[in-house]
């Protein structure tokens, strides 16, 4: 897997990431923390791998190092 993912896109996405975890602890429905949480764990994992999926699909690189 080549990165894909910039170093400014991996700090937005650990930002979202702990909102969306803190959106979780605080949504009373059990199906709305579900997908929080799925949601944040996606953030975090291309975050700290560098690398997503959808932008490979998509085409995108935020990343400047080759």
């Amino acid at each position: 897997m080549q990165a894909n993912v910039g170093r400014n896109e991996r700090m937005i996405r650990v930002a979202v990431g702990v909102v969306l975890a803190i959106a979780g602890l605080t949504v009373t429905a059990t199906a709305a923390q579900a997908v929080l949480f799925i949601a944040a764990a996606v953030a975090f994992v291309t975050a700290a791998a560098g690398f997503c999926p959808l932008w490979k699909v998509l085409g995108i690189n935020t990343c400047r190092v080759k």
